[in-house]
């Protein structure tokens, strides 16, 4: 049995826009680059990702993700704009963007970050940007340009809005037919 588990936090995505955002990739997949496209079942926006933890600290990962969880009161974020890491010329990570709300999200990121590194986990030096990944690209090429034009074209692509009541803890188990998560533990916000 092993010991550690990938462990990522993150907000669940509701069924609107997942539905939308199901929409954007079917008129995406047109474009010929070979892109691995994310199963909207497993769509989340992602706070942290922590990589393999040990088992016997998932407790208390659980416990400070709660506390920061608790500082924050609830919010709605606009899950809007197609776009790409590290740009839609070279389109590595495709993702949708958010809008109103984004700021709530910044903090919330940041009292996660200051909780998890009193347990030792390094904070993130970049700036964080509260997105939804809906792809990866995994060639280059000439066959990635159209892919781009697709993204500037629906740059400003509308998935709806978000109630962010709740910060989920997820294991990660990676499997050839696409990675498999599962809720460790749930914090809602605004709870101190």
């Amino acid at each position: 049995m092993k010991s550690t588990v990938r462990t990522f936090i993150a907000v669940e995505v509701d069924e609107a826009v997942r539905a939308r955002a199901a929409e954007l990739i079917e008129v995406l997949r047109v474009a010929p680059a070979d892109v691995k496209w994310v199963d909207t079942h497993n769509l989340h926006l992602t706070l942290k990702f922590l990589d393999e933890v040990p088992l016997a600290e998932i407790p208390a990962v659980c416990a400070a993700v709660e506390a920061a969880a608790a500082k924050v009161e609830p919010f709605d974020i606009e899950i809007h704009g197609a776009g790409a890491f590290p740009n839609a010329g070279r389109p590595r990570t495709v993702w949708l963007g958010a809008g109103k709300g984004v700021e709530a999200m910044a903090t919330l990121h940041k009292h996660l970050e200051d909780a998890l590194a009193k347990l030792g986990f390094r904070k993130e030096h970049r700036r964080f940007q509260a997105h939804l990944t809906i792809g990866r690209v995994r060639g280059g090429g000439p066959a990635i340009k159209p892919l781009g034009d697709l993204l500037w074209q629906y740059a400003d692509f509308d998935a709806g809005q978000l109630a962010v009541d709740e910060v989920v803890v997820f294991s990660s188990q990676l499997e050839r037919t696409g990675p498999i998560y599962e809720a460790l533990g749930r914090a809602p916000l605004g709870k101190s």
